[in-house]
């Protein structure tokens, strides 16, 4: 399914994956910096991009700390919660959350900018998961084999298709006990970005 250096721990897509936060903040930096939210983009980004943070609050329940991992690991086969529905709903809820803040602060910059912005944030955010997704995949088949590829072929990576995978065939607990250490990173980082469209919206 992947070329050797997918899945190789010394290859470029593991060090996109080590550094994925990192290079997506460039495009957080430029919303922040350039970005001017009016009340009604504001109003409504904020709440889609909360849409995106509680869809990564519900798929962190599910797959624990892993998600703050260097590297690909897996401990266990998750295929309940949101896992039943997509493959990727951290990466999901991610763009999500980009998305909803795109609109926030776009509310009163020009249409070029606005664009320009949104170019940026695809750009990235599609490059930084089109490279990890496939170094992800690889592991799992690895490490779940016949499980994994079943799974591959039974739920769509990104957008959801009819009802998800039978309630028989869902595999995992969600635990809310896992949240702080797994999520704080991204919950603090959503916090400190609303406070930022907020900020400018009481300046402007």
């Amino acid at each position: 399914m992947s070329s050797p250096d997918t899945a190789s721990p010394s290859g470029w897509r593991a060090f996109v994956f080590k550094n994925r936060g990192l290079l997506l903040l460039p495009s957080a930096l430029v919303l922040v910096v350039f970005g001017q939210p009016t009340v009604l983009s504001a109003a409504i980004g904020i709440v889609i991009a909360a849409l995106g943070e509680l869809l990564r609050v519900w798929a962190v329940g599910y797959s624990g700390v892993t998600t703050r991992s260097d590297v690909v690991t897996a401990p266990q086969l998750v295929t309940a919660g949101p896992y039943s529905f997509i493959r990727n709903p951290l990466y999901v809820g991610n763009a999500i959350t980009a998305l909803g803040f795109w609109i926030a602060f776009s509310g009163g910059i020009l249409p070029l900018a606005s664009a320009l912005m949104l170019a940026l944030i695809i750009v990235s955010v599609g490059y930084v998961y089109a490279t990890i997704i496939p170094l992800e995949e690889a592991y799992l088949v690895q490490t779940f084999g016949a499980a994994y590829r079943q799974y591959l072929e039974r739920v769509p990576p990104l957008i959801p298709a009819k009802g998800g995978l039978p309630v028989a065939e869902r595999r995992g607990t969600w635990r809310g006990s896992v949240i702080v250490q797994a999520e704080i990173v991204s919950i603090v980082l959503f916090l400190l970005v609303t406070t930022a469209v907020l900020y400018k919206l009481v300046k402007a």
